[in-house]
């Protein structure tokens, strides 16, 4: 159920796993150390920027709606943390991105070389973190899901800039480089405390539904939010000529010339022209495909609280689903 006031917020699952938080917070910060004076500073410009630490909020929360009391799943916290921050710093050369969380990416402030290699570092870091949570199950959770968002970048790479990309390749790179962590976030949470299979699939489920939900989000953001809702420039994804759901929709729902319009902007994205972006608007508005990728979130997001059904009632469970509907209200 929504907090006061009526908007999902993020906060009643915050509150409740505060002091692991604090805790994993202090993790990270420790496992940033090198005596390489880059790595942790250049680590510290996105970690400490104003990300909302979603997915380790996940694996906590998880870990608690399981009924787990030791501490194993702070580890694995700052672990899934170190992930996604890695891909992010790889993700931001790939698509030589400007901005991120409303600030200059690690990329334009280093260069590309040393994002990379800082983003290996964080790899490494993550994987020493599995190692020492003792269990091989969380091993090949993690390292599994590592690899699925790698073959997700790499899918991404190849479908770019090819309006001959389908919904469903679409689908297939938001849910190897998106959903697969939330996914793994999530099932870990269930692994740590040693509860059923049947469980721990729950747990993957939702997190998998959950992260559909929020990239869906995050893609009709781009065309329909201003920067600072979105912590990037909004049009991004247009001007690097990403084939997301609004876009494939709307290249499916188009005449031949607006097809011809599709090809041009998304293929040769250098051939864009200053008002191509508000053609673009005009045509997703037209055919309403922002409003389809929003009923598509909703979905997935029904889906997703839909597998906390089989855990205890209380304030965590509740705090999941919040957690789903803040993903989706961000767009509202």
């Amino acid at each position: 159920m929504p907090s006061p006031g009526g908007t999902p917020s993020i906060e009643p699952l915050r509150r409740l796993v505060a002091a692991e938080m604090d805790a994993c917070n202090r993790e990270i910060i420790a496992r940033m150390h090198s005596d390489v004076q880059l790595i942790p500073q250049l680590a510290h410009h996105l970690i400490a920027s104003g990300g909302k630490r979603i997915r380790p909020l996940l694996t906590l929360g998880a870990a608690k709606l399981c009924g787990y009391e030791g501490d194993k799943q702070i580890l694995l916290a700052a672990c899934v943390e170190f992930i996604h921050t890695a891909t992010l710093l790889h993700d931001d050369v790939v698509d030589e991105s400007e901005r991120r969380r409303g600030a200059e990416t690690a990329n334009v402030v280093w260069g590309n070389q040393a994002s990379v290699l800082v983003g290996d570092f964080l790899f490494s870091r993550a994987f020493q973190l599995m190692v020492e949570s003792g269990s091989l199950e969380v091993l090949r959770i993690l390292a599994g899901a590592s690899a699925v968002i790698a073959e997700g970048e790499v899918l991404q790479l190849m479908t770019a800039n090819d309006m001959d990309s389908t919904e469903a390749d679409y689908l297939k790179v938001i849910e190897s480089k998106t959903a697969a962590l939330f996914a793994a976030a999530c099932r870990v949470g269930a692994v740590v405390a040693d509860r059923p299979v049947a469980e721990a699939e729950a747990m993957d489920a939702y997190g998998r539904d959950l992260g559909i939900a929020f990239q869906l989000i995050d893609d009709a953001l781009d065309y329909a939010s201003d920067g600072a809702t979105l912590g990037k420039n909004t049009g991004d994804d247009f001007r690097e000529g990403k084939v997301t759901l609004p876009v494939v929709l709307a290249f499916n729902r188009g005449s031949e010339a607006e097809r011809a319009f599709w090809r041009r902007v998304i293929e040769t994205p250098e051939q864009q022209t200053p008002e191509d972006f508000a053609e673009a608007l005009r045509l997703m508005r037209q055919h309403g495909t922002l409003a389809e990728t929003l009923e598509r979130a909703r979905r997935y997001g029904a889906q997703a609280k839909a597998q906390l059904a089989g855990f205890k009632p209380g304030a965590m469970r509740d705090a999941l689903a919040e957690a789903v509907d803040f993903a989706i209200h961000r767009a509202l």
